[in-house]
């Protein structure tokens, strides 16, 4: 069950649309659920989809589809890069292979000590800044390199 404070801040973000149009507030509703669930569940999708007035089926099918949303437990800090044709182009390629290496991870998997997940991302929409990683769906950092990766690492092993 989702807490009360999440329940409010899911109002907030309902409130903001036409009362029969509530379900335009589903992806606020995962978000705020991922915040504090650390991922969704089934259970926790289909709470969304009673308290928003949707089949569940409808919101499992927004989860899947945007990356930002986790169906199953993630570590502590989510590295997505951007494989985009673009970033590719930017050495994106390069750049998953050395962190890959480096993590001892694929995509989709998570690190033995549970400090790293490693997701491979859609257009993060800074094509200039080439190639990108999104730092727990929250953080951009640009134009990185092997050595950018590793500096990454180390910072958020300290944190």
């Amino acid at each position: 069950m989702l807490s009360s404070d999440s329940l409010k801040k899911i109002d907030r973000e309902v409130a903001k649309f036409p009362a029969e149009q509530k379900q335009s507030a589903v992806m606020a509703a995962l978000t705020i659920a991922q915040k504090e669930k650390g991922w969704l569940s089934t259970e926790t999708m289909q709470e969304v989809a009673g308290y928003l007035g949707m089949p569940p089926i409808a919101v499992y099918e927004v989860a899947s589809f945007y990356t930002m949303y986790n169906l199953k437990p993630v570590g502590k800090h989510k590295l997505s890069i951007c494989t985009n044709l673009p970033c590719q182009l930017q050495g994106s390629t390069i750049c998953a292979d050395h962190a890959k290496k480096k993590l001892g991870i694929d995509y989709g998997e998570t690190t033995q000590d549970g400090l790293f997940t490693l997701k491979e991302g859609e257009c993060f929409g800074a094509c200039g800044d080439a190639p990108v990683f999104l730092v727990n769906d929250r953080e951009m950092r640009v134009k990185i390199t092997a050595d950018k990766f590793d500096q990454l690492i180390d910072e958020l092993q300290k944190a």
